[in-house]
């Protein structure tokens, strides 16, 4: 056989979406490139997803179906046949579901971010058995009802275009670890003149490496956003040509911002005024030369108590300076909401027999509601768990509580899976999933515009099957003979952007596997001329649909859950505020189990201020136990000051199973939820730390 190249995607939870070039020789996987064509990847990949061979063709890869011969949670599992484990699954599905099909739930999200592989045959199987929908809240809701409350819908400033910005703020995100392809934007804009700013509790890789570092306070971020909003109305550092025509309800903030001075602001985000000042100024002064001034916001910030206002507010600064005249200004949260994907086509809602009267469950709250009984409030007891694309015993909040959830003996959970993951050490079913160079499947992306297509470059491993075929296999078991259960994996793409939509326009799927990717027809300056998708068709510092569903419709700062200030009696026993943001070697729980990646990361660690440190007669290397009245973990001290005092940093997320103590970070996190999209709060938490040995 002759060396062949397939063109492939990314399917990881990572904004680059990047676009693969497979190199096969006699049916093997040899090695995984950027494609150097496609304008967002150049030919350069993550040092994880450079080794996705390793991770495809690892020596503990799922190979075959397996039942639970032990207890929950041993991970000991005997190997059986496919025929044998869904006719199982099947007969214990109809048995739930003939008492209640809303106790069998779904719990997903995006272990593969492909519009087929994701959501497609499993939505049409889970809605056709009439199980508990789930709410996907455990990465941007809040964030993402914030930007759309303001801007209208998650579309921004092109990935493609942040070179030509004059300033870079980079607002709650290490863009070198969890956005390799925007950082190298930003810095061909900085060697182009422009400044970096980063705007993070953390000193993170990236923002080593802007020009300014701002250290505030993990959850006071909207506090921030309204300090600079008060300089810009007070210095008129405006547009008030871009204020008049493209937006609402000026005056009423105007009106609000003035209760919120520099020196207010700088006591509740723990910096110095004169760094709000400045900021307000280099940021409005830039935009007045007629500078493009841009804001790249990530979801660090937006994982606290008022992370949805956060954003909210963070999103009215370039329509107050008229940053969205240009095509390097503006905002960029997600790109997610430019791509016309067709959600009906793909997952099929109409199946629902009674979609008003499903019940949602939080996956955010999993933990708590894994061991709710039934009631009226909250419906049947959950009897049976089906996890796919997800490892929520380690990634969910809470994780005591969850995995006392997972480890019930009444509970029928069956996992679908790569590996052994700690979810996956509690199934009674473990069924072996393909990998991304295994199956076909379409993808958009949330930090780029480009429609992508991944071609299958070898035939599945062992027995694996694609999601899709499991779902189908399933359906069929349970007597589901709708036609739709029917379609290919390629039917279903075909279907997944809508063709009759002018930014889709073209689109179709033969062709966009033999390219492998297109990019979206988007103006180039997206709110240049106003046309935001609001009520108001116009940038809404007043949102009436705010008021309307019981928030303050104007900017304001919610305070964090757990902090110095807004919990001072809890704060005497646990004064370090704590967050847990991604090392650079996983991608949420992903790669943790590639050995070449977790001897880069080492082991689990904190970092913790030298004065932190010293109060607490730790030194560094020392292993140190991080404890609240949710649970504790331990991990071994780096005393540096890249961790602002009175701030603990956990870089996340481990395997339980790989830490020296089985547990990791979501010991102390809590199923508390964001002000708007129910979102979790993993950085609005307070921990004590102590030296391993130590009394408690």
């Amino acid at each position: 056989m002759s060396t062949e190249i397939i063109r492939a995607v990314c399917p990881h939870d990572c904004p680059d979406t990047c676009a693969l070039l497979v190199t096969v020789k006699d049916g093997v996987a040899l090695e995984v490139k950027g494609d150097p064509e496609h304008p967002t990847t150049a030919g350069v990949l993550c040092t994880k997803v450079s080794r996705y061979t390793e991770r495809t063709y690892h020596k503990d890869r799922l190979l075959y179906p397996m039942k639970r011969v032990g207890n929950k949670g041993e991970g000991k599992f005997a190997r059986i046949g496919w025929d044998e484990a869904l006719d199982t699954v099947a007969a214990r599905l109809k048995t739930i579901a003939a008492r209640d099909p809303q106790a069998i739930v779904p719990y997903s999200y995006a272990g593969t971010m492909g519009l087929v592989q994701g959501e497609s045959m499993s939505a049409r199987f889970l809605h056709k058995l009439g199980a508990s929908l789930l709410d996907r809240t455990i990465c941007a809701t809040a964030g993402g009802a914030g930007y759309t409350y303001t801007i209208g819908a998650r579309i921004g400033t092109d990935l493609e275009q942040f070179q030509n910005a004059k300033l870079i703020l980079i607002w709650g995100g290490n863009p070198i670890a969890s956005n390799l392809h925007f950082w190298t934007r930003a810095q061909e804009a900085k060697r182009n003149g422009a400044t970096l700013v980063a705007i993070d509790p953390y000193r993170s890789l990236t923002a080593e490496k802007c020009q300014q570092h701002i250290a505030l306070l993990p959850g006071t971020d909207a506090a921030l956003a309204l300090g600079l909003m008060h300089v810009l109305v007070r210095d008129d550092l405006l547009d008030h040509d871009y204020i008049a025509n493209y937006t609402f309800g000026f005056e009423q903030l105007k009106e609000r911002v003035q209760q919120w001075s520099p020196q207010r602001v700088a006591q509740i985000c723990g910096i110095a005024a004169q760094q709000i000042e400045q900021l307000a100024h280099l940021y409005g002064a830039t935009a007045k030369r007629g500078e493009p001034v841009a804001i790249r916001t990530n979801y660090g910030l937006q994982r606290v108590h008022g992370g949805g206002m956060a954003v909210r507010n963070i999103c009215c600064l370039p329509a107050l300076v008229g940053a969205w005249r240009h095509a390097a200004g503006g905002i960029q949260l997600s790109s997610s909401d430019s791509f016309p994907r067709d959600s009906k086509a793909l997952q099929r809602p109409d199946l629902m027999s009674a979609p008003q009267a499903t019940r949602t469950i939080n996956m955010s709250t999993i933990g708590d509601d894994l061991l709710r009984e039934a009631s009226p409030d909250f419906g049947p007891r959950i009897d049976a768990l089906i996890v796919y694309n997800s490892n929520p015993v380690a990634i969910a909040p809470q994780s005591v509580k969850v995995a006392q959830g997972f480890a019930r003996e009444d509970l029928f959970t069956v996992v679908l899976e790569h590996f052994q993951t700690d979810t996956a050490d509690y199934a009674d079913i473990l069924l072996p999933a393909t990998t991304q160079l295994e199956h076909v499947d379409a993808h958009s992306a949330y930090g780029h515009l480009y429609m992508m297509a991944n071609n299958a470059a070898i035939a599945p491993l062992g027995e694996a099957k694609p999601n899709t075929e499991i779902f189908r296999l399933l359906a069929a078991r349970m007597g589901f003979d709708d036609p739709c259960f029917a379609d290919s994996d390629d039917a279903i793409a075909a279907v997944a952007f809508k063709r009759d939509d002018v930014r889709a326009i073209h689109f179709d799927w033969d062709a966009l596997k033999q390219k492998g990717w297109q990019k979206l027809n988007m103006p180039a300056a997206p709110f240049a001329q106003g046309g935001f998708p609001t009520p108001s068709g116009k940038c809404e510092f007043f949102s009436a649909r705010m008021q309307t569903d019981g928030y303050d419709p104007l900017p304001t700062y919610i305070a964090p859950y757990e902090s110095a200030a807004s919990s001072p009696e809890l704060a005497v026993n646990y004064p370090l505020a704590m967050i847990s943001p991604p090392a650079r070697n996983f991608l949420n729980s992903s790669f943790v189990n590639v050995q070449s990646l977790r001897n880069t990361e080492g082991e689990p660690h904190l970092d913790i201020h030298p004065a932190d440190a010293a109060a607490r007669q730790i030194g560094a290397d020392d292993m140190v136990r991080i404890f609240n009245e949710r649970g504790s973990f331990v991990a071994k001290a780096r005393v540096t000051d890249k961790a602002r005092p009175g701030l603990v940093v956990g870089l996340s997320i481990w395997w339980k199973k790989l830490a020296s103590d089985g547990k990791n970070a979501n010991e102390v996190t809590s199923q508390r939820l964001t002000d708007m999209g129910r979102g979790p709060t993993f950085y609005d938490l307070l921990v004590q730390v102590e030296k391993v040995g130590a009394a408690a």
